[in-house]
């Protein structure tokens, strides 16, 4: 066989090579972050998106992520009850006590809490890619509420949405359980039936 024919057929193995890993890649990648992968698609174009999740990836390896001890869950699951009974007297203050409280278990699980926020949404959505849009709308929620335009109705939406990222960091990453919850959260939402006495304690609704 020529020469020139081994070489053509040689580049032509590794084109396709390439092409089914970038295939394998972007499914991996759609698989892993759903809804998120969309967005950063959206955004950036797939090979900027695709290669912007990956680098998220390598960044949050690289981080101390450790799961929270039974004490430190019982002690948040009591916390977060609190902020909820705090609802029906002082909503406002709820919404703060939330993200302060989602705020407080990012901290304890090793994730950095800082003024930037998209890099905060963004190192959170390596492992919890279904509730990142929840924490954006709920934070758009407060952003409003501080400038006045957000109704009681709004404030408990945000209330819901904090509630499902809550719950999604007290679970261990390994042993995360899928739940659809990149769509938004309906005003009357009804708690779902968890598995396992732990996510039962949590209460059934947040009521204005």
């Amino acid at each position: 066989m020529e020469p020139l024919v081994i070489g053509l057929i040689v580049v032509v193995a590794v084109v396709i090579g390439w092409l089914l890993w970038q295939q394998q890649r972007t499914r991996a990648l759609r698989t892993r972050y759903a809804g998120e992968y969309d967005r950063a698609v959206s955004e950036l174009g797939r090979r900027r998106g695709e290669a912007e999740l990956v680098r998220r990836e390598v960044r949050v390896r690289e981080l101390d992520i450790r799961p929270l001890s039974a004490a430190e869950r019982e002690r948040y699951l009591a916390d977060w009850r609190h902020v909820q009974e705090q609802f029906v007297d002082d909503p406002r203050g709820a919404v703060v006590r939330g993200n302060d409280l989602v705020e407080d278990v990012l901290r304890a699980r090793g994730y950095p809490v800082t003024e930037d926020f998209d890099r905060q949404v963004a190192d959170l959505s390596v492992d919890h890619p279904r509730v990142v849009e929840n924490y954006r709308m709920a934070r758009d929620i407060a952003g409003r509420h501080r400038r006045g335009a957000a109704s009681t109705e709004d404030l408990r939406q945000a209330m819901v949405l904090y509630r499902e990222l809550f719950e999604d960091l007290l679970v261990d990453t390994d042993a995360q359980v899928e739940r659809v919850v990149s769509r938004p959260v309906e005003r009357d939402v009804a708690i779902e039936q968890r598995d396992g006495d732990r996510l039962r304690r949590i209460d059934r609704e947040v009521r204005p």
